[in-house]
């Protein structure tokens, strides 16, 4: 009994899209990524919570005067009987803000100039190289510390605001640089012997094959913001106000915690800000794995050799098992 044509490209159809969606999803089955996804995700649920699960008002001031952790404070205590736990917990949104924030607008900005000057090139391309060049070279923190001094009311929003205009270049450059070796492949060719418009061509050809790269960029400002939120708080530029991780550490070295033995004044904030720095540098290795096939292997696979032996394929090389020659 002869099977009918449609059965036969729809038993063919549906391997091929089970295929589709797995590689769609591989991205989130590496361990390193699960971690960091994971460990961005809680402090997103306590940035977002974090006014309803601290105990304490975090500026509340008290009579339990550098207690060390217990029941009543996990985290201990500050010279004024403050709760550090409390101050932890709602200083997570300021972080989270300002990195997420910086992060959006500098990727915006570095997928509208890196990629229109990669694919354009000419005198359009050379003007949008040169002002990302310009940037490039900006001392971003010295500026972002100039005008935090200047504007001390602007809050959060301010700071994400220059961390993002002053920390697109980067990304901008290495866009260019993949637009410029993708604008000239077989399938733009085509899309655009067809009469596609440029900007179409630029969204649904282009853009797609930058997804990982962009995605990159993106942690690794998060990551920049991150870090130059919580040192200007430290130095004492943005308001001292607003509780975020820099703050806690600013007052524990003002008071001089360690002089004093309250380690715990520092230590909860400092590790903080180690565990989203590591998670974020894990989502960021997990998209470098996604991206380049000789490191998603990560040094695990092995082959048999020609004399019978089992090879280990190690990261950064490129084994070549040649045949033993026979008489």
């Amino acid at each position: 009994m002869a099977v009918p044509a449609a059965d036969v490209k729809a038993a063919q159809a549906l391997p091929l899209e089970a295929v589709a969606r797995r590689r769609r999803f591989r991205f989130l089955t590496g361990g390193k990524t699960v971690t960091g996804v994971a460990v961005i995700g809680f402090f997103l649920i306590v940035a977002v919570i974090g006014d309803w699960i601290a105990p304490y008002d975090p500026s509340a001031r008290s009579s339990d005067l550098l207690e060390p952790p217990s029941g009543r404070h996990w985290f201990g205590t500050t010279h004024l009987g403050q709760d550090i736990f409390s101050q932890v917990v709602v200083g997570t949104r300021s972080v989270m803000l300002v990195g997420l924030a910086a992060g959006i607008v500098a990727t915006i900005l570095a997928v509208i100039v890196g990629v229109t000057s990669g694919y354009l090139g000419g005198t359009p391309g050379e003007g949008l190289s040169a002002l990302s060049n310009v940037f490039l070279v900006i001392p971003a923190l010295p500026l972002i510390i100039i005008i935090g001094s200047a504007v001390p009311t602007g809050g959060d929003i301010l700071v994400a605001v220059i961390i993002g205009f002053t920390s697109w270049a980067w990304g901008a450059r290495v866009l260019r640089a993949q637009t410029l070796s993708l604008r000239g492949r077989e399938y733009v060719e085509a899309a655009r012997a067809t009469g596609e418009s440029t900007w179409r061509i630029i969204f649904f050809e282009i853009m797609p094959n930058l997804t990982a790269v962009i995605a990159s960029s993106f942690v690794g400002t998060v990551i920049f913001a991150v870090m130059s939120e919580i040192t200007l708080a430290f130095v004492g530029v943005s308001g001292l106000s607003d509780w975020n991780w820099g703050t806690i550490l600013f007052w524990a070295q003002s008071q001089q915690a360690l002089a004093q033995g309250a380690w715990w004044w520092f230590v909860p904030a400092g590790l903080a800000i180690a565990i989203l720095g590591t998670a974020l540098s894990l989502l960021n290795f997990g998209i470098d794995e996604f991206v380049s096939p000789r490191l998603r292997g990560s040094g695990k696979a092995r082959v048999r050799g020609a004399d019978g032996k089992v090879h280990r394929m190690r990261v950064g090389f490129t084994p070549v098992l040649g045949r033993e020659e026979r008489p």
